[in-house]
């Protein structure tokens, strides 16, 4: 059998029933402490704000259980039919985006609009729209991989809807989530073969444009000071980094126990949210933050190698895309945690609570694993 012909049977042979451990394993791990530790870190707040403190455990494991049942649907759904759906997918992404400005049913929190919430049911559309990019790009980079070289064809448009996407997250306002849609797209036309003197005048441009916008707004800069010197700052700006650089300062090797973090009762703000890696830090020690970092390193080993043996350019950018997607979450809220880089509103995948975050990311562990399949299935019978 010819790899053109192994190919082509890929889409009937990628819907077995068999799954990637190497995948599933580390993930089913990571929500199973995610939920462990969405209790430890919110009992307290729960019990105090809802008279429960089970309130955030039942909902987190409701979430996961969902996260579950749609992994398990995207593992057996063909990852090339998300490739006509590239621009309907966009489209809903932009809508729902301007529904969070506009609509009735947006829901603000912490000064933020970035929710739509229908009946007792949240969600988080930027973490939709990253979704629609990838797709989007994946679609688009195949296309026009014969131009990729050319500025008007294989850089400005890609620019342009990340460009709109990120425009309206910040609107929320969302930092965080916009960078890294800036930073996925930058990754993802790199691999595609877009000329690196446009991506990096892009960087040096929006390098120039932050550094601007940094020295001409006060409250900006002194956000920048704070990040250089929490400690000076540690009453106001300073404060939720300087609690939990001592969340894991006083977590040492073996850390607390779980149960028994002090910052998590009230002096750490959104302990079972963006910080709840400073619990585990807290409670789990230097331990088990090796252990959460080996986790992730494999989730994303693996997402390079499916990319790297998938059966197509679409199905290469589309793992590419999402694996990029979810290291770059992890980077960004593990370096805020620990003072790396400066405060943004990000959950960690898999262990933070939140239904958005854990849905979509259990549903994007299933798309790499359709698209492991397919890979397995085209080249194993050309060797």
């Amino acid at each position: 059998m010819t790899a053109a012909s192994a190919i082509a049977v890929a889409p009937r042979q990628a819907q077995g029933t068999t799954y990637d451990l190497q995948l599933l394993f580390p993930v089913l791990f990571l929500v199973g402490i995610g939920i462990v530790m969405v209790y430890s870190a919110s009992s307290a707040l729960a019990l105090k704000k809802f008279g429960s403190d089970y309130y955030f455990l039942k909902k987190q494991a409701l979430f996961a259980a969902l996260g579950i049942c749609l992994l398990v649907t995207s593992r057996h759904v063909p990852y090339r039919l998300y490739r006509p759906l590239a621009y309907p997918i966009l489209a809903i992404a932009l809508v729902l985006l301007a529904a969070v400005l506009v609509s009735p049913w947006a829901v603000t929190a912490g000064g933020s609009s970035r929710w739509l919430g229908i009946g007792g049911l949240r969600f988080q559309p930027a973490e939709f729209a990253r979704f629609a990019l990838i797709v989007y790009l994946a679609y688009s980079l195949e296309k026009k991989a014969p131009l990729i070289k050319d500025a008007a064809v294989g850089f400005f448009p890609h620019v342009v809807v990340m460009g709109v996407l990120a425009l309206l997250i910040l609107r929320q306002p969302d930092f965080g989530s916009a960078v890294i849609l800036a930073g996925l797209t930058w990754v993802m036309m790199f691999v595609g073969g877009v000329r690196l003197s446009y991506l990096l005048g892009t960087c040096v441009v929006l390098g120039a444009a932050a550094a601007y916008f940094i020295m001409h707004a006060e409250y900006r800069l002194r956000r920048v000071m704070t990040f250089l010197d929490p400690w000076q700052y540690s009453s106001d700006e300073g404060y939720q980094i300087v609690h939990s650089l001592m969340a894991f300062g006083s977590g040492g090797w073996w850390g607390a126990g779980i149960g028994n973090s002090h910052q998590k009762l009230f002096y750490l703000p959104e302990p079972h949210t963006d910080f709840i890696f400073s619990v585990i830090g807290e409670e789990l020690g230097l331990a088990g933050v090796i252990v959460i970092i080996c986790l992730y390193a494999l989730i994303v080993w693996k997402g390079v190698r499916i990319a790297r043996n998938a059966p197509d350019l679409f199905g290469v950018y589309l793992a590419l895309g999402l694996t990029t997607a979810l290291g770059l979450q992890i980077c960004i809220n593990m370096g805020v945690t620990l003072g790396l880089l400066p405060t943004k509103g990000l959950t960690l995948p898999f262990l933070s609570y939140g239904g958005s975050s854990l849905v979509l990311n259990m549903a994007t562990i299933g798309i790499l694993m359709n698209i492991g399949a397919a890979g397995r299935a085209a080249w194993r019978p050309a060797r």
